[in-house]
């Protein structure tokens, strides 16, 4: 026995295992949840199979959407089929993409492998990652050759917004922390070299420390926790919102568009950053020592003097060259290979610190070693 229910323009065919829901002529501006309570309530234990059928409607909007939405997430939850093959293409596309898109944190799956297998898997993911990341920063070269030969489509209000970003905003953090780091190196120094009574030294132990690798250390972490976490999780938003894919969509490369602004912009900023950290940690240290070690500041003047030294200070600023493009680098990559929901945000923002982090001190050893073969 077929009951039916009007509402407006919609019918609801009960047919014991079947449930068929028609519209007919304008759906416009309807009572979703309404509608959806009543397809609701003729949903019963026998239903095996829900039917659309909105070919004789004329006009529609995102209400009708959301009813059809609703109905099929509610079918679904029951294990109940949908067909959808009655809905106009438009509509049927439309519902496509809204279950398309993954809305659930990723979940690692259960497959369990044995040492053997475990090896192997690991092994693929490593080659994996390793792929990835060489073939990013080809494209990164590639780009990085079209905008020196005047082909790339980045934009300068762009290239203008990122170093604004990365660079005056920056200034206020990066002089207080490298003030503390110097102060913190001088009272460090001088607790070790007040038993040989040389606390005039903390002038060249701070001086040194902070030109040669310190400040850009701290430039670098700083940067990292800061912008590096910003880059990953702005594009990572635009691949949730499918921006990226839009880009593409549009023929529009996405390392031009994206990544080489924010790659240019903190590989400019980053030297002038450690300059700026190199003498904030100098005057911390000199603070330390004239007002709280009774150093005569033109003493502290002197021995300070002497030991700043231009290699010294050129390593330091190319450890923070080196640790702009590490850090934009690391950044973007993670921001292009997050996932498509809220908490890959998260996670790729995550890496995206740990892994700038984790290479910065990688290529400071690999710098250090270099210098020592060649006596900088």
């Amino acid at each position: 026995m077929r009951k039916k229910q009007n509402n407006s323009s919609m019918e609801v065919v009960n047919e014991g295992e079947s449930l068929q829901i028609k519209w007919y002529g304008d759906v416009l501006e309807c009572d979703s949840e309404s509608c959806i309570a009543q397809i609701q309530k003729q949903i019963s234990s026998s239903t095996k199979q829900i039917s659309f059928n909105a070919e004789n409607i004329q006009q529609w909007d995102s209400s009708l959407l959301a009813v059809l939405y609703g109905v099929t997430e509610q079918a679904t939850k029951q294990n109940i089929k949908v067909d959808t093959s009655a809905l106009p293409k438009n509509l049927q596309d439309l519902m496509h993409l809204a279950f398309a898109v993954d809305r659930q944190p990723q979940k690692k799956g259960n497959t369990r492998f044995g040492f053997l297998g475990g090896i192997g898997a690991s092994t693929v993911n490593i080659f994996t990652v390793i792929s990835n990341v060489i073939g990013f920063i080809g494209e990164v070269v590639v780009s990085l050759l079209r905008f020196f030969s005047f082909h790339s489509i980045m934009r300068g209000i762009d290239f203008l917004s990122a170093l604004d970003d990365c660079g005056p905003k920056a200034l206020g953090i990066v002089a207080l922390i490298s003030f503390l780091v110097g102060l913190i190196l001088a009272f460090v120094g001088a607790i070790q070299l007040q038993t040989f009574g040389a606390q005039i030294y903390v002038a060249s132990l701070v001086t040194i420390g902070m030109c040669r690798i310190m400040g850009a250390i701290m430039v670098g972490i700083i940067m990292a926790g800061r912008t590096g976490s910003a880059y990953a999780a702005t594009i990572g938003t635009m691949q949730v919102n499918e921006e990226l894919d839009a880009l593409e969509t549009m023929g529009l490369s996405r390392v031009d568009f994206l990544v080489l602004p924010r790659l240019l912009a903190l590989i400019l900023a980053m030297p002038i950053l450690t300059m700026l950290a190199d003498f904030m940690g100098m005057l911390g240290g000199a603070f330390v020592g004239v007002f709280l070690l009774d150093l005569p500041y033109q003493e502290y003047w002197k021995y300070a003097t002497n030991a700043f030294n231009l290699k010294n200070f050129m390593v330091g600023i190319f450890h923070g060259f080196c640790f702009g493009f590490i850090i934009s680098l690391c950044g973007c990559y993670c921001g292009l290979n997050c996932g498509r929901n809220a908490d890959s945000v998260g996670v790729a923002t995550t890496r995206s610190v740990v892994n700038a982090v984790v290479w910065m001190i990688v290529a400071t050893g690999i710098i250090t070693v270099i210098c020592q073969e060649i006596g900088i």
